[in-house]
């Protein structure tokens, strides 16, 4: 066998042997304390290194972004929005320094999110030092 093919074939016997890396508990489709939307949070798109999350789900599908201080966006859906992002990891489970966009008021938060071990997801959006959580329920 020739040196290549040894390594070729030692690579990839290695690649199978290999454990998949585990995703983080806060990756996922998750469903809004208010039950209105999911959520899917996995690695942004533009940076793995951390974390997003995209509206997957609405429960009134045409729902416009209508309250955007920014007037030329205030017609975009609000499916497939991204709402969270930016998350830094802070531990396993726990993220900080994020942003949240809370449609309802066309603001955007400080953020940080936490796996809880009940499996469910604490959001909090922040102003400041002050911060208001929800709970995320993991969702199909």
């Amino acid at each position: 066998m020739s040196l290549v093919r040894l390594a070729a074939a030692t690579a990839l016997a290695v690649a199978i042997a290999s454990p998949a890396l585990a995703a983080d508990p806060v990756e996922g489709l998750w469903l809004v304390q208010a039950g209105t939307a999911k959520v899917k949070v996995a690695p942004c798109a533009s940076d793995k290194s951390k974390m997003c999350g995209q509206v997957a789900w609405l429960k009134t599908p045409g729902a416009k972004d209508a309250n955007n201080p920014d007037a030329s966006l205030r017609s975009r859906p609000i499916m497939g929005l991204l709402m969270i992002r930016d998350f830094k990891p802070a531990g396993a489970g726990k993220w900080t320094s994020g942003k949240i966009y809370d449609p309802n008021s066309g603001k955007t938060y400080g953020s940080k999110m936490s796996a809880n071990p009940d499996g469910t997801l604490k959001v909090e959006g922040c102003i400041s030092v002050v911060c208001q959580a929800q709970t995320w329920k993991r969702a199909r």
